[in-house]
């Protein structure tokens, strides 16, 4: 009786969380076979084991009894047992080729940004597309959307160049969108914005929710920073959840909401989503007042004027791909095959994928905004764990034993894991003359390396007026005010060349007032440790000995 019992609420559980397929035998499990080899008189219904995708070893005792490590089981005596865990054939290949065909996608982003940051408006290619239906194309899709497309050169540009130049990138994201669209289609949907407005995660990030831009814009949406903290997008040593799906898709919508609601216009909100609404008023004011975006692009900044352009030849080509040719991939698997579960302790994708047996990178995908393949556990916080639905069933029937192992794993082997910490503080610098990266990285305590990974350096130039994002612990948002202090006292030798600090001096000012001299020379001959200076001061200018 017990047996049945258990029997029918696993079948309950299986059929809230399993794939509906083709109907089983009674006998067979529907999402797992445990075969239990040589192992005698052993009621199965006793056996509460964490599902594994490697068998695990069966240990042996003289009691019988299930040991400590809840991963391991302990039977009769001289008796082995061996479980072999299967999926159906078919869905586990199914899995494998479409969470193949995702990870491949996410490299498109640097081309597509590439494809907007240059896009010739201007340029002509030659192909078959006729211009008297792609204006009666243009015009039946203006009747349908509340974005302003009309005919003109410019756009038919931009729409020949993507189906020659970029017709695989286009046929790629035919495919992935199947993915990722109804998700943002609901979304938008709730906060009533155009659903047509799912084609700009194309555009930003070419639907790679760990994209990150040039210039530190992360994500599906392309968040910065300081908006995304606007839009409660938390940011720490752990996550990032700009790049999840679900959160920086709400997050776009209420931005892009809140645009509308300025230029009650679309095109538009597009427009000041790329460039910001202070250069979408500029060009507006350049024009004279005119707001209709065909009429102000001229004015705004050149990646902006191609933007919106290639929003709408993305528009065009997705609504119009079968009679230009284009092909994708067949795949009814979407965002909502898959459930969330929220930790209830520090875990590991490794460790998730030892148990439940979703690989790594399909982890990483599910999963994108945890930075270091952790989910982090934050007493006051919920931190979900993404599966699809089948693997979501085994880490539910098991959570209590998963737990359980987690906990002793980790401390048995001393994992050392960073930190949880708050996101840091955020500040804007504008580079002034005189300027470079490693004076300011020492303005503000922080690495060369840090300030060119927060802004998508690539050299180390900068540019008179360029605006950078530097992350300080400092709660004001200003240089620390940290106290040059020395190891040992500093004895100055008669003679000496010496120099003393005065106001508003660094030791990068001081090195730049002694041809020969830098900053490591001072920290060193004079046994500095931090960063400012007391006034009076003095310092040698030699390596003379104390």
């Amino acid at each position: 009786m017990i047996f049945l019992k258990k029997r029918f609420y696993l079948s309950i559980a299986l059929l809230f969380f399993a794939v509906p397929l083709l109907a089983q035998e009674e006998e067979t499990a529907p999402q797992t076979t445990i075969k239990v080899i040589e192992a005698k008189d052993i009621p199965l219904d006793t056996l509460a084991l964490p599902l594994l995708k490697k068998e695990p070893t069966v240990s042996v005792d003289s009691t019988g009894s299930i040991n400590d490590n809840p991963l391991t089981l302990s039977i009769n005596k001289n008796t082995t047992a061996k479980y072999d865990l299967k999926d159906y054939e078919h869905a586990a290949k199914y899995d494998s080729l479409w969470m193949k065909e995702l990870l491949e996608t996410n490299v498109l982003f640097e081309d597509m940004y590439a494809e907007i940051e240059n896009l010739n408006v201007e340029a002509t290619y030659e192909t078959e597309i006729n211009t008297d239906s792609l204006k009666a194309r243009l015009e039946r899709l203006n009747q349908k959307t509340p974005f302003n497309i009309s005919y003109n050169r410019s756009l038919e540009s931009v729409i020949k160049s993507f189906l020659i130049r970029k017709r695989g990138l286009m046929e790629r994201m035919l495919t992935v969108s199947q993915f990722y669209f109804p998700l943002f289609e609901q979304q938008l949907d709730n906060y009533d914005i155009p659903l047509e407005m799912k084609y700009l995660a194309i555009v930003e990030s070419a639907l790679n929710p760990r994209a990150r831009s040039r210039v530190g814009a992360t994500g599906l949406w392309q968040f910065m920073y300081g908006t995304g903290k606007e839009y409660k997008l938390d940011v720490s040593s752990y996550v990032d959840e700009r790049s999840d799906p679900i959160k920086s898709t709400e997050a776009a919508c209420k931005y892009l909401g809140k645009l509308y609601d300025i230029f009650e216009d679309w095109d538009l909100a597009l427009a000041a989503y790329n460039s910001g609404p202070g250069n979408v008023n500029k060009a507006i004011r350049r024009s004279g007042g005119q707001k209709n975006y065909w009429n102000i692009r001229r004015n705004l900044p050149r990646e902006t004027a191609g933007y919106v352009p290639a929003f709408i030849a993305t528009m065009y080509l997705f609504e119009y791909a079968e009679e230009y040719g284009l092909k994708a991939k067949k795949a009814d698997r979407t965002y909502f095959v898959t459930d969330t579960i929220h930790v209830k302790s520090l875990i590991t994708f490794k460790q998730i994928s030892e148990l439940v047996g979703v690989d790594v990178e399909e982890l990483k995908i599910l999963n994108p905004s945890y930075k270091l393949n952790v989910i982090p556990y934050v007493k006051g916080k919920n931190y979900s764990l993404r599966l699809p639905v089948a693997a979501m069933g085994k880490f539910v029937a098991n959570e209590a034993a998963i737990y359980a192992h987690i906990d002793k794993e980790l401390k048995s082997k001393e994992v050392v894991l960073p930190e949880a910490t708050q996101p840091q503080n955020q500040i804007r610098y504008k580079v002034r003359d005189g300027d470079y990266l490693g004076k300011i990285a020492s303005r503000y305590g922080v690495g060369v390396s840090q300030i060119k990974r927060w802004n998508g350096l690539r050299s180390n130039n900068l540019r008179i007026g360029q605006r950078l994002t530097i992350f300080t612990r400092n709660s004001k948002g200003t240089p620390s005010k940290t106290v040059a202090n020395t190891s040992k006292a500093v004895v100055i030798p008669p003679g000496a060349k010496v120099h003393t600090v005065q106001s508003g001096d660094s030791l990068w000012t001081i090195s730049k007032k002694y041809p020969g001299i830098s900053v490591e020379n001072l920290r060193e001959w004079n046994g500095i440790s931090g960063k400012n200076l007391k006034l009076g001061t003095k310092l040698k200018l030699c390596a003379c000995p104390s």
